[in-house]
C-alpha cells in the first residue's frame, strides 16, 4: 500500500518561458529536448509567461525562431489569465487598457469593449512605450471609480541595453497618485497557476511547475499546491535560494536536467 506522503505520478507540466526555455530570444540548451520529451510522453503542458505584450501566436513564432516548436494552445500568458479573470468576474464588461496586442486581443476575444468612457476596469499591462497621457487618463478613471487590474507585478523587464520599467513600476506610480492598489493576476498570484491547470484539466497533486525565479515561479507553484523545479539559468542564483523561507522541490542547473525527469516522475 502506498504511503500517504508518496508523490503521485506527474500527469501535467507547467513551465516558465524566459530564463527557462529562452534567454533574450536565444534557446537555452535542452529546451527543445524538454518540449520534445513532453510531446513524446503525451503529457499535457503549458508554457507560462508574465509578459502581456505578445499573443500566443506571436510567442510561438518567436520560440520557433529560437528552435523551440510549441503550439499556440500550449502558451498561457498573463494577458490571457487576466482576460479569463475579468470574464469570470464581470462578463461582457468594459475596460480602459494600457498595453499591447497580447492584452487587447485577449480582452476582445472574451467580449470586452475597450473604452475611455466610464469603464468597469482600468487594465494595465506591459508595453514598450508607456504614454504619460495614457497613464494620466488611467489615474483619472480610477479616481472616478474604475477598478484597477494589472497583468503582473514585475517591476522591470529585460532588454539588450539593460532593464526597462515594467508593469509593476507603472502600477506603483498609478497607486501613488490614486491611493488605489491594483489586483495583480499574473505570477506570483497562484490564480495564474490555477487558471493554467484548468486550461489543461490538470490537478495540483500531479503537476510540476518549472521556473527560474523564487519570488514568482516557485512561490506561485507552492501556493497552488504544485511540486516545483528551480532552474539556475535565469534570475535566481543558487546562493540566493537560502534567503527565502520556502524551497523548491528540486534545484537543477538547467532545463536539460529536467528532460530525464519527464520519464522518471511519470
Amino acid at each position: 500500500m502506498s504511503s500517504v506522503s508518496e508523490p503521485k505520478p506527474v500527469e501535467t507540466w507547467l513551465t516558465d518561458m524566459d530564463g527557462v526555455l529562452v534567454h533574450e530570444e536565444r534557446s537555452i540548451p535542452g529546451a527543445s529536448d524538454f518540449i520534445a520529451a513532453l510531446q513524446a510522453s503525451g503529457k499535457k503542458f503549458l508554457v507560462l509567461t508574465n509578459n502581456s505584450i505578445f499573443t500566443p501566436r506571436d510567442l510561438r513564432a518567436r520560440l520557433l525562431a529560437a528552435g523551440i516548436d510549441i503550439p499556440e494552445t500550449s502558451i498561457w500568458t498573463s494577458a490571457l489569465a487576466t482576460a479569463q479573470f475579468l470574464d469570470d468576474q464581470r462578463p461582457g464588461g468594459t475596460a480602459y487598457v494600457i498595453g499591447e496586442a497580447g492584452l487587447t486581443t485577449a480582452l476582445h476575444e472574451i467580449g470586452y469593449v475597450l473604452t475611455e468612457r466610464d469603464p468597469d476596469y482600468v487594465v494595465l499591462g506591459e508595453t514598450r512605450t508607456y504614454s504619460f497621457e495614457a497613464i494620466t487618463r488611467a489615474i483619472r478613471l480610477i479616481a472616478e471609480g474604475a477598478r484597477f487590474i494589472a497583468t503582473n507585478p514585475d517591476p522591470t523587464g529585460p532588454s539588450q541595453e539593460g532593464p526597462l520599467p515594467a508593469t509593476g513600476s507603472v502600477a506603483a506610480l498609478i497607486t501613488r497618485a490614486t491611493g488605489v492598489a491594483p489586483y495583480f493576476v499574473g505570477k506570483p498570484n497562484p490564480l495564474m497557476m490555477r487558471s493554467a491547470l484548468n486550461r489543461i484539466e490538470g490537478h495540483s497533486e500531479t503537476t510540476v511547475m518549472i521556473g527560474d525565479r523564487m519570488d514568482t515561479d516557485i512561490i506561485s507553484g507552492l501556493e497552488a499546491g504544485l511540486r516545483s523545479v528551480l532552474v539556475l539559468t535565469g534570475s535566481t542564483g543558487e546562493h540566493e535560494v537560502e534567503r527565502f523561507p520556502y524551497r523548491p522541490t528540486r534545484i537543477v542547473a538547467s532545463i536539460a536536467d529536467v528532460v530525464p525527469l519527464v520519464t522518471a516522475l511519470s
